[in-house]
């Protein structure tokens, strides 16, 4: 039987109210493909519409606050811990962006931890569209997440 869906077939929300709280953690990733002239654009703050990361990492820590208004059945957390980083690989033009997601909950943290990641990589995108729209946002994925009942998973 599906989670999310009651008797009538209708999507429901998924009653989490008899689980116990435990720590939550998840981590997400993704990519952005940009160009040389915008790599160095954003590493020596010349773009115009301002600092690209910090801007960018703001926009994924509120996004991670905002994901059950986003997602529809998605449940409303007491988010304890967000964190966005951002490295650069000069070589091929790409910045990765990783978010760390915690929560003291009856619920896992995933969607809250791609939804940062998502959102932080389309505001580098919205930031550097001046420059190219030729920017690629790829492989968003989880790479781990712990507590609850199926307690620990990672990527292999």
């Amino acid at each position: 039987m599906f989670t999310h869906i009651d008797a009538n077939g209708d999507a429901n929300m998924v009653d989490v109210s008899k689980k116990n709280d435990t720590l939550r953690e998840a981590i997400a990733q993704g990519s952005i493909i940009l160009n040389e002239e915008i790599i160095k654009a954003i590493i020596d703050n010349r773009n115009k519409k301002g600092d690209v990361l910090p801007t960018s990492r703001l926009a994924g820590i509120q996004a991670a606050k905002k994901t059950s208004d986003l997602i529809p059945l998605a449940h409303n957390l007491n988010l304890t811990k967000i964190e966005i980083e951002f490295s650069i690989d000069n070589k091929n033009n790409i910045i990765i962006c990783k978010s760390l997601v915690r929560c003291l909950g009856k619920t896992g943290v995933e969607m809250e931890a791609l939804t940062a990641v998502s959102v932080a990589l389309l505001t580098v995108y919205d930031m550097c569209k001046s420059f190219s729209k030729n920017l690629i946002i790829s492989e968003i994925k989880l790479l781990k997440k712990t507590g609850g009942k199926s307690d620990n998973w990672s990527k292999s």
